[in-house]
Protein backbone atom coordinates (compact mmCIF):
# COMPACT_ATOMS: atom_id res chain seq x y z
CA UNK A 1 0.00 0.00 0.00
CA UNK A 2 1.00 3.40 -0.83
CA UNK A 3 2.16 5.87 2.29
CA UNK A 4 0.71 9.13 1.56
CA UNK A 5 4.01 11.63 2.00
CA UNK A 6 2.03 14.73 0.47
CA UNK A 7 -0.84 16.05 0.86
CA UNK A 8 -2.98 16.26 -2.60
CA UNK A 9 -5.43 17.35 -4.58
CA UNK A 10 -8.67 16.65 -2.76
CA UNK A 11 -7.09 16.42 0.42
CA UNK A 12 -6.42 19.50 2.65
CA UNK A 13 -2.87 19.84 4.53
CA UNK A 14 -3.36 19.06 8.05
CA UNK A 15 -1.83 22.63 9.27
CA UNK A 16 -4.50 24.40 7.97
CA UNK A 17 -7.07 22.89 10.45
CA UNK A 18 -8.69 25.35 12.66
CA UNK A 19 -9.53 25.02 16.55
CA UNK A 20 -12.92 24.20 18.29
CA UNK A 21 -15.86 25.87 16.84
CA UNK A 22 -19.20 25.28 16.66
CA UNK A 23 -20.98 25.33 14.09
CA UNK A 24 -23.94 27.91 15.10
CA UNK A 25 -21.22 30.22 15.65
CA UNK A 26 -21.95 33.40 12.78
CA UNK A 27 -20.14 33.71 9.75
CA UNK A 28 -21.66 36.85 7.93
CA UNK A 29 -19.79 37.71 5.14
CA UNK A 30 -18.53 41.17 4.43
CA UNK A 31 -18.16 41.15 0.48
CA UNK A 32 -17.25 44.92 -1.01
CA UNK A 33 -19.70 45.30 -3.54
CA UNK A 34 -16.93 45.56 -6.41
CA UNK A 35 -17.60 46.66 -10.26
CA UNK A 36 -15.62 47.83 -12.74
CA UNK A 37 -17.12 49.13 -16.45
CA UNK A 38 -15.35 48.23 -19.60
CA UNK A 39 -15.83 48.69 -23.17
CA UNK A 40 -15.60 46.38 -25.94
CA UNK A 41 -12.67 43.84 -25.49
CA UNK A 42 -9.93 43.15 -28.17
CA UNK A 43 -8.24 39.78 -27.84
CA UNK A 44 -5.32 39.06 -26.25
CA UNK A 45 -1.95 38.02 -27.35
CA UNK A 46 -1.80 34.30 -26.43
CA UNK A 47 2.15 34.50 -27.06
CA UNK A 48 4.77 35.38 -24.78
CA UNK A 49 6.87 38.27 -24.85
CA UNK A 50 4.14 40.69 -25.05
CA UNK A 51 4.78 44.84 -25.22
CA UNK A 52 6.37 45.91 -22.23
CA UNK A 53 3.92 47.44 -19.43
CA UNK A 54 3.54 51.51 -19.79
CA UNK A 55 6.04 52.68 -17.11
CA UNK A 56 8.38 49.79 -17.21
CA UNK A 57 9.20 47.67 -14.27
CA UNK A 58 6.75 47.85 -11.40
CA UNK A 59 5.40 51.22 -12.24
CA UNK A 60 2.93 52.13 -10.52
CA UNK A 61 2.91 49.81 -7.43
CA UNK A 62 2.15 52.19 -5.27
CA UNK A 63 -1.14 53.59 -7.03
CA UNK A 64 -2.54 49.82 -7.68
CA UNK A 65 -4.90 48.85 -5.20
CA UNK A 66 -7.42 46.07 -4.90
CA UNK A 67 -10.55 47.30 -4.55
CA UNK A 68 -12.29 46.20 -1.37
CA UNK A 69 -9.35 44.64 0.22
CA UNK A 70 -8.87 44.64 4.21
CA UNK A 71 -4.88 44.60 3.75
CA UNK A 72 -2.82 44.25 1.08
CA UNK A 73 0.53 44.17 0.13
CA UNK A 74 2.57 44.81 -2.79
CA UNK A 75 5.84 43.65 -4.09
CA UNK A 76 8.56 44.00 -6.96
CA UNK A 77 9.62 40.84 -7.85
CA UNK A 78 12.35 40.23 -10.41
CA UNK A 79 10.63 36.50 -10.65
CA UNK A 80 6.28 35.83 -10.63
CA UNK A 81 6.68 32.38 -11.38
CA UNK A 82 8.19 29.43 -8.84
CA UNK A 83 11.60 29.29 -10.20
CA UNK A 84 11.77 32.79 -7.81
CA UNK A 85 9.17 33.34 -5.32
CA UNK A 86 9.73 29.76 -3.59
CA UNK A 87 13.67 31.62 -2.84
CA UNK A 88 11.91 34.93 -2.36
CA UNK A 89 9.24 33.23 0.21
CA UNK A 90 5.81 34.97 -1.99
CA UNK A 91 4.72 31.19 -2.61
CA UNK A 92 4.27 28.61 -0.04
CA UNK A 93 4.98 25.40 -1.42
CA UNK A 94 3.19 23.46 0.79
CA UNK A 95 0.08 24.85 -0.57
CA UNK A 96 0.83 23.09 -4.03
CA UNK A 97 3.07 19.87 -2.74
CA UNK A 98 1.44 16.68 -4.35
CA UNK A 99 -0.20 18.22 -7.22
CA UNK A 100 2.34 17.98 -9.78
CA UNK A 101 4.60 15.08 -11.40
CA UNK A 102 8.30 16.11 -10.63
CA UNK A 103 9.19 16.46 -14.12
CA UNK A 104 6.79 19.21 -15.02
CA UNK A 105 9.17 22.33 -16.61
CA UNK A 106 9.55 25.31 -14.47
CA UNK A 107 9.29 28.59 -16.17
CA UNK A 108 11.22 31.99 -15.65
CA UNK A 109 12.17 35.35 -16.71
CA UNK A 110 8.38 36.47 -15.30
CA UNK A 111 9.05 39.98 -13.51
CA UNK A 112 6.37 42.36 -11.99
CA UNK A 113 4.20 43.09 -9.23
CA UNK A 114 2.75 40.78 -6.49
CA UNK A 115 -0.17 41.60 -4.28
CA UNK A 116 -0.85 39.54 -0.98
CA UNK A 117 -3.96 40.34 1.33
CA UNK A 118 -7.19 39.65 2.23
CA UNK A 119 -10.95 40.76 2.03
CA UNK A 120 -12.96 41.18 4.83
CA UNK A 121 -13.78 37.89 6.51
CA UNK A 122 -14.92 36.63 9.88
CA UNK A 123 -12.98 33.33 9.85
CA UNK A 124 -9.52 32.81 10.75
CA UNK A 125 -8.15 29.07 9.31
CA UNK A 126 -5.88 30.54 6.93
CA UNK A 127 -2.05 30.74 8.49
CA UNK A 128 -0.03 32.03 5.45
CA UNK A 129 1.79 34.94 6.21
CA UNK A 130 0.47 34.57 10.08
CA UNK A 131 -2.49 36.86 9.34
CA UNK A 132 -4.41 34.11 10.86
CA UNK A 133 -7.57 35.34 8.41
CA UNK A 134 -9.57 33.74 5.55
CA UNK A 135 -10.76 35.09 1.90
CA UNK A 136 -6.63 35.52 1.23
CA UNK A 137 -5.76 36.39 -2.23
CA UNK A 138 -2.52 36.46 -4.26
CA UNK A 139 -2.35 38.62 -7.45
CA UNK A 140 0.66 38.75 -10.31
CA UNK A 141 0.85 41.82 -12.54
CA UNK A 142 4.06 41.35 -14.82
CA UNK A 143 5.67 43.56 -16.49
CA UNK A 144 5.27 41.96 -20.19
CA UNK A 145 1.64 41.76 -20.13
CA UNK A 146 0.13 40.04 -22.78
CA UNK A 147 -3.59 41.85 -22.25
CA UNK A 148 -5.47 38.91 -20.29
CA UNK A 149 -6.00 37.68 -16.92
CA UNK A 150 -6.75 34.46 -15.54
CA UNK A 151 -8.66 33.83 -12.35
CA UNK A 152 -8.82 30.63 -10.19
CA UNK A 153 -10.18 29.08 -6.99
CA UNK A 154 -8.25 26.53 -4.77
CA UNK A 155 -8.04 23.19 -5.08
CA UNK A 156 -9.67 20.61 -2.51
CA UNK A 157 -9.22 22.95 0.83
CA UNK A 158 -6.18 24.50 -0.17
CA UNK A 159 -4.68 28.27 0.80
CA UNK A 160 -4.26 30.45 -2.14
CA UNK A 161 -1.05 29.35 -3.68
CA UNK A 162 -1.80 25.98 -4.61
CA UNK A 163 -1.99 26.33 -8.35
CA UNK A 164 1.29 27.86 -8.33
CA UNK A 165 3.38 25.31 -9.96
CA UNK A 166 0.35 23.77 -12.06
CA UNK A 167 -1.42 26.81 -13.47
CA UNK A 168 0.17 29.82 -12.52
CA UNK A 169 3.65 29.34 -13.61
CA UNK A 170 2.56 28.61 -16.93
CA UNK A 171 -0.37 31.79 -17.44
CA UNK A 172 2.57 33.89 -16.02
CA UNK A 173 5.55 33.23 -18.71
CA UNK A 174 2.50 33.33 -21.01
CA UNK A 175 1.97 37.09 -20.41
CA UNK A 176 -1.07 36.85 -18.26
CA UNK A 177 -2.01 38.69 -15.28
CA UNK A 178 -3.06 35.90 -12.29
CA UNK A 179 -5.20 35.79 -9.56
CA UNK A 180 -6.23 33.58 -6.68
CA UNK A 181 -8.36 32.71 -3.63
CA UNK A 182 -8.11 30.36 -0.85
CA UNK A 183 -12.19 30.49 -1.60
CA UNK A 184 -12.72 31.67 2.08
CA UNK A 185 -11.98 29.21 4.03
CA UNK A 186 -9.29 26.01 4.49
CA UNK A 187 -7.71 23.09 6.10
CA UNK A 188 -9.59 19.73 7.01
CA UNK A 189 -12.25 21.32 9.38
CA UNK A 190 -13.37 24.26 6.37
CA UNK A 191 -16.84 22.66 7.37
CA UNK A 192 -16.99 24.74 10.32
CA UNK A 193 -17.17 28.35 8.76
CA UNK A 194 -20.66 29.15 8.73
CA UNK A 195 -24.11 29.06 10.46
CA UNK A 196 -26.10 26.26 8.24
CA UNK A 197 -25.11 23.34 5.85
CA UNK A 198 -23.41 24.39 2.64
CA UNK A 199 -22.53 27.94 3.63
CA UNK A 200 -18.62 27.03 3.60
CA UNK A 201 -19.25 25.76 -0.18
CA UNK A 202 -21.63 28.65 -1.14
CA UNK A 203 -18.82 31.05 0.45
CA UNK A 204 -16.17 29.65 -2.09
CA UNK A 205 -18.44 30.57 -5.32
CA UNK A 206 -18.60 34.22 -3.91
CA UNK A 207 -14.96 34.81 -3.03
CA UNK A 208 -14.39 33.79 -6.78
CA UNK A 209 -16.84 36.20 -8.07
CA UNK A 210 -15.24 38.81 -5.70
CA UNK A 211 -12.01 37.96 -7.07
CA UNK A 212 -12.56 38.08 -10.63
CA UNK A 213 -14.07 41.60 -9.98
CA UNK A 214 -11.35 43.00 -8.17
CA UNK A 215 -8.69 41.56 -9.99
CA UNK A 216 -10.12 43.48 -13.28
CA UNK A 217 -9.96 46.35 -11.51
CA UNK A 218 -6.16 45.93 -10.30
CA UNK A 219 -5.43 45.26 -14.06
CA UNK A 220 -6.91 48.47 -15.18
CA UNK A 221 -5.43 50.30 -12.58
CA UNK A 222 -1.50 48.68 -13.13
CA UNK A 223 -2.26 48.97 -17.23
CA UNK A 224 -4.13 51.66 -17.72
CA UNK A 225 -7.04 49.37 -19.42
CA UNK A 226 -9.12 46.80 -18.43
CA UNK A 227 -8.01 43.32 -19.65
CA UNK A 228 -9.13 42.30 -22.99
CA UNK A 229 -9.62 38.82 -21.88
CA UNK A 230 -10.67 37.19 -18.30
CA UNK A 231 -10.24 33.36 -18.25
CA UNK A 232 -11.46 31.18 -14.91
CA UNK A 233 -9.86 27.46 -14.38
CA UNK A 234 -8.72 24.85 -11.54
CA UNK A 235 -9.00 21.98 -10.22
CA UNK A 236 -11.19 19.50 -8.79
CA UNK A 237 -13.20 21.81 -6.41
CA UNK A 238 -11.52 24.96 -8.74
CA UNK A 239 -12.87 22.90 -11.32
CA UNK A 240 -16.77 23.03 -9.70
CA UNK A 241 -15.98 27.08 -9.29
CA UNK A 242 -15.24 27.70 -13.38
CA UNK A 243 -17.96 25.41 -13.84
CA UNK A 244 -20.34 27.54 -11.47
CA UNK A 245 -18.46 30.85 -12.66
CA UNK A 246 -19.39 30.32 -16.40
CA UNK A 247 -23.41 29.28 -15.56
CA UNK A 248 -23.68 32.31 -12.63
CA UNK A 249 -21.69 34.95 -14.09
CA UNK A 250 -20.98 34.52 -17.67
CA UNK A 251 -20.68 38.71 -17.52
CA UNK A 252 -16.93 38.51 -15.67
CA UNK A 253 -15.51 35.93 -18.12
CA UNK A 254 -14.76 35.03 -21.78
CA UNK A 255 -14.19 31.10 -21.33
CA UNK A 256 -12.60 28.83 -18.79
CA UNK A 257 -10.94 25.56 -18.63
CA UNK A 258 -12.29 22.97 -16.24
CA UNK A 259 -9.63 20.61 -14.66
CA UNK A 260 -11.88 17.37 -13.40
CA UNK A 261 -14.37 19.76 -11.17
CA UNK A 262 -16.35 18.29 -8.77
CA UNK A 263 -19.77 17.67 -8.94
CA UNK A 264 -22.70 18.49 -7.25
CA UNK A 265 -26.79 18.48 -8.11
CA UNK A 266 -29.13 17.65 -5.88
CA UNK A 267 -30.74 14.90 -7.40
CA UNK A 268 -26.86 12.91 -7.88
CA UNK A 269 -24.53 11.31 -8.39
CA UNK A 270 -21.95 12.98 -6.21
CA UNK A 271 -19.67 12.02 -3.71
CA UNK A 272 -22.21 11.67 -1.28
CA UNK A 273 -23.20 8.69 -3.07
CA UNK A 274 -20.12 7.06 -4.13
CA UNK A 275 -17.91 7.35 -1.78
CA UNK A 276 -20.04 5.37 1.09
CA UNK A 277 -20.14 2.40 -1.33
CA UNK A 278 -16.50 2.18 -1.89
CA UNK A 279 -16.10 2.57 1.88
CA UNK A 280 -18.10 -0.50 1.93
CA UNK A 281 -17.19 -2.50 -0.98
CA UNK A 282 -13.04 -1.87 -0.71
CA UNK A 283 -12.14 -3.71 2.60
CA UNK A 284 -14.03 -6.30 1.39
CA UNK A 285 -12.36 -6.75 -1.97
CA UNK A 286 -8.90 -6.00 0.12
CA UNK A 287 -9.41 -8.76 1.95
CA UNK A 288 -9.64 -11.39 -0.83
CA UNK A 289 -11.69 -14.81 -0.33
CA UNK A 290 -14.86 -15.74 -1.69
CA UNK A 291 -16.42 -12.16 -1.07
CA UNK A 292 -14.02 -10.28 -3.41
CA UNK A 293 -14.77 -11.06 -6.83
CA UNK A 294 -18.52 -9.44 -6.27
CA UNK A 295 -16.90 -6.61 -3.58
CA UNK A 296 -14.94 -5.29 -6.84
CA UNK A 297 -17.78 -5.74 -9.43
CA UNK A 298 -19.65 -3.68 -6.73
CA UNK A 299 -16.78 -0.78 -7.30
CA UNK A 300 -16.93 -0.97 -10.35
CA UNK A 301 -20.87 -0.17 -10.47
CA UNK A 302 -20.47 2.29 -7.68
CA UNK A 303 -18.24 3.91 -10.90
CA UNK A 304 -14.34 3.48 -9.85
CA UNK A 305 -13.53 2.02 -13.45
CA UNK A 306 -11.91 -0.81 -14.49
CA UNK A 307 -8.11 -0.91 -14.15
CA UNK A 308 -7.96 1.50 -11.20
CA UNK A 309 -7.63 -1.50 -8.90
CA UNK A 310 -3.51 -0.43 -8.22
CA UNK A 311 -5.09 3.07 -7.38
CA UNK A 312 -7.74 1.81 -4.39
CA UNK A 313 -5.07 0.76 -1.52
CA UNK A 314 -3.88 4.30 -1.54
CA UNK A 315 -7.33 6.26 -2.09
CA UNK A 316 -8.81 4.29 0.57
CA UNK A 317 -6.07 5.35 3.13
CA UNK A 318 -5.69 8.84 2.16
CA UNK A 319 -8.80 10.26 0.69
CA UNK A 320 -12.33 8.55 0.66
CA UNK A 321 -12.85 8.49 4.41
CA UNK A 322 -11.79 11.51 4.83
CA UNK A 323 -13.64 13.15 2.19
CA UNK A 324 -16.77 11.23 2.74
CA UNK A 325 -16.80 12.69 6.13
CA UNK A 326 -15.68 16.28 5.76
CA UNK A 327 -18.12 17.18 2.88
CA UNK A 328 -21.41 15.24 4.45
CA UNK A 329 -20.58 17.13 7.53
CA UNK A 330 -20.71 20.49 5.85
CA UNK A 331 -24.00 19.52 3.84
CA UNK A 332 -25.26 16.93 6.11
CA UNK A 333 -24.63 17.67 10.00
CA UNK A 334 -27.78 16.15 11.45
CA UNK A 335 -26.79 12.80 10.01
CA UNK A 336 -24.33 12.22 12.89
CA UNK A 337 -26.00 14.03 15.45
CA UNK A 338 -23.32 16.65 18.11
CA UNK A 339 -20.43 14.52 16.20
CA UNK A 340 -18.44 16.03 14.37
CA UNK A 341 -17.42 14.80 11.03
CA UNK A 342 -18.36 11.29 12.15
CA UNK A 343 -15.87 8.10 13.21
CA UNK A 344 -12.90 7.70 11.13
CA UNK A 345 -13.13 3.86 9.02
CA UNK A 346 -16.37 2.43 11.10
CA UNK A 347 -17.22 -0.68 10.34
CA UNK A 348 -21.26 -1.25 8.68
CA UNK A 349 -23.68 -0.87 11.06
CA UNK A 350 -21.75 1.10 13.86
CA UNK A 351 -24.36 3.86 14.34
CA UNK A 352 -24.29 7.21 12.37
CA UNK A 353 -21.42 5.28 10.36
CA UNK A 354 -20.42 7.49 7.14
CA UNK A 355 -19.87 4.26 5.50
CA UNK A 356 -23.66 3.29 5.64
CA UNK A 357 -24.55 6.85 4.83
CA UNK A 358 -27.65 7.05 2.28
CA UNK A 359 -27.78 10.00 0.40
CA UNK A 360 -31.07 9.26 -0.73
CA UNK A 361 -33.08 8.48 2.08
CA UNK A 362 -31.80 11.61 3.53
CA UNK A 363 -34.56 14.65 4.99
CA UNK A 364 -35.16 17.05 1.81
CA UNK A 365 -33.46 19.48 3.77
CA UNK A 366 -30.09 17.94 2.92
CA UNK A 367 -31.11 17.88 -0.77
CA UNK A 368 -31.97 21.70 -0.70
CA UNK A 369 -28.38 22.40 0.49
CA UNK A 370 -26.81 20.38 -1.94
CA UNK A 371 -28.84 22.37 -4.50
CA UNK A 372 -27.73 25.48 -2.82
CA UNK A 373 -24.04 24.92 -4.61
CA UNK A 374 -25.60 22.72 -7.39
CA UNK A 375 -24.78 23.07 -10.85
CA UNK A 376 -27.03 22.65 -13.98
CA UNK A 377 -25.12 22.89 -17.27
CA UNK A 378 -25.92 26.02 -18.13
CA UNK A 379 -23.31 27.84 -19.21
CA UNK A 380 -22.93 30.88 -20.48
CA UNK A 381 -19.33 31.21 -22.22
CA UNK A 382 -17.48 28.49 -23.58
CA UNK A 383 -15.56 25.39 -21.70
CA UNK A 384 -13.14 22.86 -21.50
CA UNK A 385 -13.77 20.54 -19.50
CA UNK A 386 -10.33 17.95 -18.85
CA UNK A 387 -10.80 14.75 -16.70
CA UNK A 388 -8.90 11.33 -16.16
CA UNK A 389 -10.52 7.66 -17.00
CA UNK A 390 -8.43 6.73 -14.13
CA UNK A 391 -9.61 9.38 -11.28
CA UNK A 392 -10.29 7.27 -8.50
CA UNK A 393 -12.09 10.13 -6.60
CA UNK A 394 -14.35 11.29 -9.02
CA UNK A 395 -14.70 8.60 -11.11
CA UNK A 396 -15.12 9.94 -14.49
CA UNK A 397 -18.58 8.20 -15.01
CA UNK A 398 -20.23 9.90 -12.02
CA UNK A 399 -18.33 13.03 -12.49
CA UNK A 400 -17.56 14.71 -16.01
CA UNK A 401 -19.50 12.22 -18.21
CA UNK A 402 -22.42 13.57 -16.21
CA UNK A 403 -21.57 17.20 -16.40
CA UNK A 404 -20.93 17.10 -20.19
CA UNK A 405 -24.72 15.47 -20.71
CA UNK A 406 -26.10 18.22 -18.43
CA UNK A 407 -24.33 20.46 -20.84
CA UNK A 408 -25.23 19.38 -23.67
CA UNK A 409 -29.54 18.42 -22.47
CA UNK A 410 -29.15 22.31 -20.88
CA UNK A 411 -28.43 23.24 -24.79
CA UNK A 412 -25.34 24.76 -23.95
CA UNK A 413 -22.98 21.94 -26.04
CA UNK A 414 -21.56 24.02 -28.97
CA UNK A 415 -20.18 26.32 -25.90
CA UNK A 416 -18.51 23.17 -24.51
CA UNK A 417 -15.64 20.67 -25.46
CA UNK A 418 -14.98 17.72 -23.08
CA UNK A 419 -11.77 15.39 -23.04
CA UNK A 420 -11.29 12.13 -21.00
CA UNK A 421 -7.48 11.63 -20.91
CA UNK A 422 -6.83 8.35 -21.21
CA UNK A 423 -4.82 7.14 -17.80
CA UNK A 424 -5.20 10.05 -16.26
CA UNK A 425 -5.68 9.81 -12.79
CA UNK A 426 -6.70 12.66 -9.86
CA UNK A 427 -3.75 13.62 -8.25
CA UNK A 428 -0.86 14.46 -10.97
CA UNK A 429 2.14 13.28 -8.06
CA UNK A 430 0.60 9.74 -8.33
CA UNK A 431 2.34 9.54 -11.79
CA UNK A 432 5.55 9.46 -10.35
CA UNK A 433 4.65 6.75 -8.05
CA UNK A 434 2.93 4.76 -11.37
CA UNK A 435 4.67 5.99 -14.44
CA UNK A 436 4.22 2.88 -16.83
CA UNK A 437 0.35 3.43 -15.71
CA UNK A 438 -0.74 7.06 -15.30
CA UNK A 439 -0.28 9.99 -17.09
CA UNK A 440 -0.41 14.08 -16.04
CA UNK A 441 -3.29 16.03 -16.59
CA UNK A 442 -1.21 19.55 -16.62
CA UNK A 443 0.22 19.74 -19.96
CA UNK A 444 -3.21 18.50 -21.35
CA UNK A 445 -4.42 21.62 -19.14
CA UNK A 446 -1.14 23.47 -20.55
CA UNK A 447 -3.26 22.87 -24.15
CA UNK A 448 -6.38 23.32 -23.22
CA UNK A 449 -6.29 26.64 -22.27
CA UNK A 450 -4.33 27.22 -25.68
CA UNK A 451 -7.34 25.83 -27.65
CA UNK A 452 -9.35 27.74 -25.75
CA UNK A 453 -7.19 30.94 -26.90
CA UNK A 454 -7.62 30.00 -30.29
CA UNK A 455 -11.86 29.58 -29.90
CA UNK A 456 -11.91 32.87 -28.41
CA UNK A 457 -9.46 35.20 -30.17
CA UNK A 458 -9.23 33.08 -33.88
CA UNK A 459 -12.37 31.44 -33.52
CA UNK A 460 -10.51 27.79 -34.35
CA UNK A 461 -13.09 25.73 -32.88
CA UNK A 462 -11.12 22.63 -30.77
CA UNK A 463 -10.79 19.33 -31.80
CA UNK A 464 -14.20 17.58 -31.28
CA UNK A 465 -14.21 15.97 -27.84
CA UNK A 466 -13.24 13.02 -27.30
CA UNK A 467 -10.84 10.68 -25.41
CA UNK A 468 -7.06 11.24 -25.66
CA UNK A 469 -5.36 7.93 -26.47
CA UNK A 470 -2.18 7.02 -24.04
CA UNK A 471 0.80 6.37 -27.03
CA UNK A 472 2.70 3.31 -25.06
CA UNK A 473 6.44 4.17 -24.92
CA UNK A 474 6.54 8.22 -24.00
CA UNK A 475 9.55 8.52 -22.06
CA UNK A 476 8.20 10.40 -18.27
CA UNK A 477 9.35 13.95 -19.09
CA UNK A 478 7.57 14.38 -22.11
CA UNK A 479 4.20 13.15 -20.47
CA UNK A 480 4.94 16.09 -17.98
CA UNK A 481 5.51 18.67 -20.71
CA UNK A 482 3.40 17.83 -24.10
CA UNK A 483 -0.43 16.70 -24.46
CA UNK A 484 -2.19 16.74 -27.61
CA UNK A 485 -5.95 17.36 -27.51
CA UNK A 486 -6.35 16.35 -31.31
CA UNK A 487 -5.58 12.76 -31.48
CA UNK A 488 -7.68 10.05 -30.01
CA UNK A 489 -11.29 8.72 -29.80
CA UNK A 490 -14.34 10.41 -30.59
CA UNK A 491 -16.64 11.01 -27.30
CA UNK A 492 -19.51 8.75 -27.46
CA UNK A 493 -23.10 8.60 -25.28
CA UNK A 494 -21.15 9.81 -22.22
CA UNK A 495 -18.74 12.38 -23.45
Amino acid sequence: MLRPSLPSAFRPHPRSAPGPWRRGTPAALALAALTLTTGPAAPASATPGAPAAPGGHCARISQVRVPGAELQQAACLDELTTAGTVVSGHTDPADWAGLTPKDLAVPSGVPGIQIDGYFPDTSATNTNHGWQHDAQFVIRLPDRWNGGLVVAGTPGNREQYANDRAIADTVLARGYAYAATDKGNTGLAFHRDGKNPGDAIAEWNERVTQLARAARATVARRYHRPPARTLVTGLSNAGYLVRWQLENHPELYDGGVDWEGTLWRADGPTLLDFLPQALRAYPVYAAGGEGAEAARRRMHAAGFPEGSEFLWPYHHKVYWDLTQRIYREELDPGFDGPAEAGTPYCTPGTPACDTDYDYATRPDEVRRAVARIGLTGRIGKPLITLHGTLDALLPIGRDSDVYARMVREAGRGPLHRYYRIEGGTHTDALVDAFPDRLRPLTPCHHTALTALEDWLGADRRPPASGTVALRPGQDPVTLANSCSLGTGKAAGASS
